[in-house]
């Protein structure tokens, strides 16, 4: 009843003139969330910390990617945007040990090491769950910095729903949201499509003078180039009876980034452009067996292909129409081919057993296929695979009121490497009502991927950079530990976090003199640097995450900052000693604060302001120079009409407007060298939504691990 009334609280905002915000941060608290444990939690009792973002939040943010949302909104995340997709850091470690959820379901697009997150529209997220920490007991490999799980909207009442978002800003970037809805007694239907386009743009036309024979400030090369991609998504729902439901999804995706080409052969000339495509299906369903039992069962299969489109010719090596490898084959405009091209299956049965003496047990089975086909860039044929299975189980006990202990155990088996056993721990401490203490130990476990082991491929950027596998490396695995309190009393809400994360085994791209690349590389090739897939002999991360918030009536304040420190040692073997480097992308300083007012006026209008801020200190690397510290300004507004008349017909509008990096910062780092953020200066936005529902139409944000949703929004 609780959490019924302080959900109807923060919805009777829409109708009356004003409503209090500690009783919307009241509501926030007692948010339902899965991640941390794999089953349901309040917020404000979950054992294991976790961070949420709220649909309410991300509406007051209006980010226009994933991306967005997360470096505006948490002080944890970094971001370096390229070609290839989104480079991200997540309290120092990066892309392959951030595991991606989308409704608990791993996203698939690994793509040089990092993930292509226009996969995810903005406009579908309910919410977002973050853990931090090794979670590889639960949810096995790429689990050792945290898990990101993306909560889609659902829907499943009699009727219809229409609903269209275009959002038009600077440089032309353009998003279309639109969904179709409907509901017919036990089937329902959700389909959704995205499209999402940026014009690009280009903060300096200056090449990094050490890379090449003579300065260049003319050069072509932009800071973002232009693309465009597209999704459509379909959910088929069928209820066969209340405690039997069934689900069929699937998508279908497509990118293409257009890169201009230049008059520098060494830097910037380009004679083709970047396209990806991608599609998914799932089908599964969950039973509640009983009050005390329910079962999920999910199998997921997945592809992201890569490719070059050409738009000139172009002798590179490929192989001819009746499928034989030949040297400098002629490749025409319009003409594609295929870099790589990744596919996963994956089956994952689940069951969540209430038991007696206040024990919740949970155990899975997870089956988990790999298939990697790269002509030009894998040895082997150009074809590898990789097989791993697993078995888990976790207990969450609470002896008293006041204590919640959870542990669990993994065993993974990997066909190349093995088996290997992952445990964890961790423990809440409930004093007072307005307190929290909380302690986790766990341990992480990551096989190399296909591509760390036999990708070969080189990459023009202000000199040629050869990447190479490595079918020497061994499994990482890591210990994690933290300890937080937390402080939740009225509208305020406190929390600290101190953490250590090593990971022993650690891979990463390393350096290497050009005389160690094959023969044939060197050969063909006049390398500027050579790069491969190495272990670290350690490495280490250790931090403090701090979070702040208070809410009074329509006002809300806070802020997170995030300290960052990191080692990493490696054996030189050249010179027979231990060396230190660097892990990649570490800042030492990272901030977020905020400052919202929202107020209901008499109907028919809601107005939301938000004040919004970001920083971060100096950004370290390897090679390429180090990052520029920053800080970036937003202004946003929100703009809900609920006027009787339409909402009589089933019909709300709202609008959203901003302004983003108010103060007009550049970073004017030359191409080449790393940047500490790929902002073009001050950009605009404005957006407008129509949502049509006719009957008792609804979204919902669906849990698998539920026994009913009832997190619902009209």
């Amino acid at each position: 009843m609780k959490h019924l009334f302080s959900t109807a609280a923060a919805l009777l905002c829409f109708a009356l003139p004003s409503t209090a915000q500690d009783s919307l941060h009241t509501n926030r608290m007692e948010e339902v969330v899965v991640t941390g444990t794999g089953t349901q939690h309040r917020l404000k009792d979950v054992p294991v910390q976790t961070e949420v973002i709220t649909r309410r939040e991300l509406e007051q943010y209006g980010g226009r990617s994933l991306e967005d949302i997360l470096s505006g909104l948490t002080a944890s995340f970094a971001f370096s945007e390229d070609d290839m997709g989104s480079q991200m850091q997540m309290n120092g470690l990066g892309n392959a040990y951030i595991l991606i959820l989308i409704d608990g379901k791993r996203l698939h697009g690994d793509n040089g090491g990092q993930n292509d997150l226009g996969l995810i529209d903005p406009a579908r997220i309910e919410r977002i769950e973050i853990v931090k920490g090794a979670a590889s007991a639960l949810y096995g490999s790429d689990a050792i910095a945290g898990v990101i799980n993306i909560i889609t909207r659902k829907y499943d009442r009699d009727g219809l729903l229409l609903e269209n978002t275009t959002r038009g800003g600077s440089y032309g970037d353009l998003r279309q949201h639109n969904s179709v809805g409907f509901a017919i007694g036990k089937f329902s239907s959700l389909t959704n499509f995205q499209l999402q386009h940026t014009d690009g743009w280009q903060n300096t036309a200056t090449e990094d003078p050490q890379q090449t024979e003579f300065l260049i400030t003319d050069s072509r090369n932009k800071t973002v180039n232009r693309y465009t991609n597209w999704q459509v998504a379909e959910r088929l729902t069928f209820t066969v009876s209340p405690a039997l439901e069934l689900y069929a999804e699937g998508s279908i995706y497509r990118k293409r980034i257009y890169r201009p080409s230049g008059k520098y052969a060494a830097v910037d000339v380009k004679t083709y452009d970047l396209q990806y495509r991608n599609a998914s299906a799932s089908v599964g369903g969950k039973w509640q067996v009983s009050d005390k039992a329910l079962l999920t069962l999910d199998i997921d299969w997945n592809r992201h292909a890569y490719y070059y489109v050409f738009t000139d010719t172009t002798l590179v090596d490929g192989y001819d129409p009746y499928g034989n490898f030949t040297h400098y084959f002629p490749y025409f405009p319009g003409q594609a081919n295929l870099q790589s091209d990744q596919r996963r299956t994956m089956g994952h049965l689940k069951g969540v057993f209430e038991l007696p003496a206040q024990n919740r047990l949970s155990a899975g089975l997870e089956v988990r296929h790999d298939w990697l086909h790269a002509p030009m860039r894998v040895d082997h044929g150009g074809t590898v695979t990789d097989n791993t299975e697993a078995l888990y189980v976790q207990d969450e006990y609470s002896p008293w009121r006041v204590l919640q202990l959870t542990g669990g155990l993994r065993l993974d088996r990997n066909q190349e490497f093995g088996f290997h056993l992952t445990p964890k721990l961790s423990a809440m401490v409930k004093p007072t009502e307005w307190l929290r203490l909380r302690a986790a130990w766990s341990q992480g476990f990551k096989t190399p991927t296909p591509k760390e082991l036999h990708y070969r491929y080189v990459r023009e950027m202000s000199g040629t950079y050869l990447y190479l596998g490595n079918t020497d490396l061994r499994p990482q695995t890591s210990n994690y530990g933290s300890v937080s309190a937390e402080i939740i009393r009225g509208g305020f809400s406190f929390s600290v976090t101190g953490y250590i994360n090593k990971v022993e085994d650690m891979i990463a791209l390393n350096t290497i003199p050009n005389y160690r690349a094959p023969e044939e590389y060197q050969t063909q090739y006049e390398l500027h640097k050579t790069r491969q897939y190495q272990n670290l002999e350690d490495a280490r991360t250790v931090g403090v995450d701090v979070n702040v918030r208070y809410a009074f009536k329509d006002f809300a304040v806070g802020g997170s900052y995030s300290y960052l420190d990191t080692d990493a040692h490696q054996y030189d073997a050249d010179h027979e000693r231990m060396t230190e480097v660097i892990i990649d992308g570490m800042a030492h300083h990272k901030a977020n604060w905020f400052a919202t007012w929202n107020h209901c006026f008499k109907r028919p209008y809601r107005l939301g302001l938000g004040l919004y801020g970001r920083a971060s200190s100096m950004r370290y690397y390897q090679i390429n120079g180090n990052g520029k510290a920053y800080h970036i300004w937003r202004l946003s507004s929100t703009h809900d009409v609920e006027c009787r008349a339409l909402r009589s017909r089933g019909i709300t509008l709202r609008g959203e407007a901003g302004v983003d990096n108010i103060f007009n910062y550049v970073d004017r780092t030359p191409h080449g060298l790393h940047l500490g953020t790929t902002t073009p200066g001050t950009t605009v936005y404005a957006s407008l939504t129509i949502r049509f529902n006719q009957g008792k139409t609804q979204f919902k944000s669906f849990n698998p691990n539920s026994k009913q949703n009832n997190n619902e929004e009209d």
